[in-house]
């Protein structure tokens, strides 16, 4: 199997090496040639930009986990991975499925928020009536107050002692860099407690199996394989899936 598929991929780049030449000397088509080069910088303006253009690729390779990391999709994915382990159904649904579907989730939340950073920031920076400076403080605002919102006070202050900060006086004093990881623990920690309500159910009904099993004698069988059908049964009779996703909504607003 692996022969055959290195000959269809030799097979494949050499009709494309045959093939170029022919697409090229085609009226109206033109390949593209990418070029890369460093040269030397004649001033220190060009190094400034340098720098800013680097800073603004190293921003966007961190993006997406910046983005994860500041809105309801950790406590979505965890809570998600939790009911999974306990109904015990290995790989279904499929992980693409489930981080689908908390992305989505993730939207959903953050469309107020992500409204109004557009409609305060984003857009009168695109009509150039704002400096990008402004842009931040503009489009932070928004962000810290959804953070605010699900972030404990225990673990605010926890952080504010570690970065041996002043005591703030309002929630504008708090810095972003504290607010950042203080919410991201919260919502780890709300997360595992809504994973514990969700395993108590179905470990009762593993119990109540492995206890028949074990009366009857029937110790070769494994409890997972018949606990397993009764746990979907209880989660369908109860549209799991509705009700799990309507408290998880419900708990950010």
């Amino acid at each position: 199997m692996v022969s055959r598929r290195k000959l269809h991929l030799s097979i494949f780049i050499l009709l494309l090496f045959l093939l170029l030449p022919s697409f090229s000397n085609a009226q109206g088509f033109v390949l593209p040639r990418v070029t890369f080069g460093v040269d030397q910088a004649r001033g220190p303006n060009e190094v400034a930009l340098s720098l800013q253009i680097l800073l603004l690729l190293t921003v966007l390779s961190l993006a997406p986990a910046i983005i994860i990391m500041v809105t309801s999709f950790i406590r979505i994915a965890i809570v998600f991975s939790f009911t999974r382990m306990a109904l015990a159904t290995q790989q279904m649904p499929p992980n693409q499925v489930l981080m689908g579907l908390a992305l989505f989730l993730t939207l959903f939340i953050m469309a107020p928020t992500i409204g109004k950073i557009n409609k305060d920031a984003v857009q009168p920076f695109l009509k150039k009536k704002i400096s990008a400076a402004q842009l931040y403080e503009r489009g932070i605002k928004p962000i810290r107050a959804f953070m605010f919102r699900q972030a404990r006070e225990k673990d605010i202050a926890l952080f504010l002692h570690l970065a041996k900060g002043k005591r703030p006086k309002t929630r504008k004093d708090i810095p972003t860099y504290v607010l950042i990881p203080a919410f991201i623990i919260s919502e780890l920690t709300t997360a595992f407690k809504i994973g514990i309500i969700i395993f108590v159910p179905f470990i009762i009904i593993d119990m109540v199996v492995a206890s028949t099993l074990m009366s009857m004698g029937m110790i070769m069988l494994p409890p997972v394989m018949v606990s397993l059908p009764f746990k979907i049964i209880l989660f369908y009779l109860v549209d799991g899936w509705n009700l799990l996703i309507q408290k998880l909504v419900q708990g950010f607003g």
